[in-house]
């Protein structure tokens, strides 16, 4: 019996606009007359969250990929960077002149390009950009001829002196290794082609999910989950209803115990309908 659903944002819970549609809320609201726990699953913080899921009257909120996790009432989980892989991670932005965003409970700070990419107006033109996007090059331009490139840039920031739990690095796939190398202590997971998030090594979306099983008195087996993109991946594969969007990547495709139609077309209450948690 389905007694928890997690949702991802953008791509799932969401349209391209950036809206729940009418047929999600629905959705959410019958599965909640029954009792059901509803809650995002997200790589986006508490910053604004209301907005981004269009003012859902959810349950519980598993948010900066795992690490940070609440009711309105209390937190669950909060797991920050230690001192130690924050001042690496700050390091090697500096020094490398990267664009980075770090986010705490109550803000985010950072590269002003970053900010504008975390803007909802942002995430409507992004879907204009092509696949093949060149990141890399765009990334290199941005770091050589930024107006505000100078030493220990990201050193001096106030929201350092708050726990930090996740980073957003403007960076292409293809330096998966690379920072990897750069980033010990770290786990890197994306929702897209253009930026990886940065947590503490042994965070993931399905760690939160757990966190919030533990804390309601359920087993995975009773948990239900959506996503579209790689940051999904792990979650869709140990919950014991994992549904991918019809607008997936592939691969998520196919851990996912079933596929519904997309975020554009009824699809999370397509898949509430599928498994009988709405009539």
């Amino acid at each position: 019996m389905i007694k928890a659903i997690f949702f991802d944002i953008d791509g799932t819970l969401v349209n391209k606009n950036a809206k729940a549609l009418e047929s999600t809320k629905q959705a959410i609201a019958l599965a909640q007359e029954q009792g059901i726990i509803c809650g995002v699953a997200t790589g986006r913080g508490p910053v604004h969250l209301s907005q981004q899921i269009d003012e859902l009257n959810l349950d519980v909120f598993v948010t900066y990929n795992g690490q940070l996790v609440y009711t309105k009432d209390e937190t669950i989980r909060a797991d920050h960077f230690p001192e130690e892989t924050l001042k690496r991670i700050v390091t090697f932005s500096d020094d490398y002149h990267r664009q980075i965003m770090f986010g705490s409970r109550k803000s985010l700070e950072g590269s002003s390009l970053m900010r504008f990419g975390q803007n909802k107006w942002a995430k409507k033109l992004s879907r204009f950009l092509p696949k093949r996007f060149p990141v890399t090059i765009a990334k290199n331009l941005v770091s050589r001829f930024s107006i505000h490139r100078k030493d220990q840039r990201y050193f001096d920031l106030d929201i350092l002196k708050e726990p930090i739990y996740q980073c957003v690095l403007l960076s292409a796939k293809s330096e998966e290794s690379f920072l990897k190398e750069q980033l010990e202590g770290c786990h890197l997971t994306r929702s897209n082609p253009y930026t990886v998030d940065i947590i503490p090594t042994g965070g993931s979306k399905l760690v939160g999910i757990k966190r919030c099983a533990e804390h309601f008195n359920l087993s995975l087996d009773e948990v239900m989950a959506f996503g579209d993109s790689w940051n999904d991946l792990e979650m869709l594969s140990h919950v014991g209803y994992g549904v991918a969007m019809g607008n997936a990547e592939e691969e998520i495709k196919k851990v996912a115990k079933y596929v519904t139609k997309s975020n554009e077309e009824d699809g999370i209450y397509q898949a509430l309908s599928h498994y009988d948690v709405i009539h």
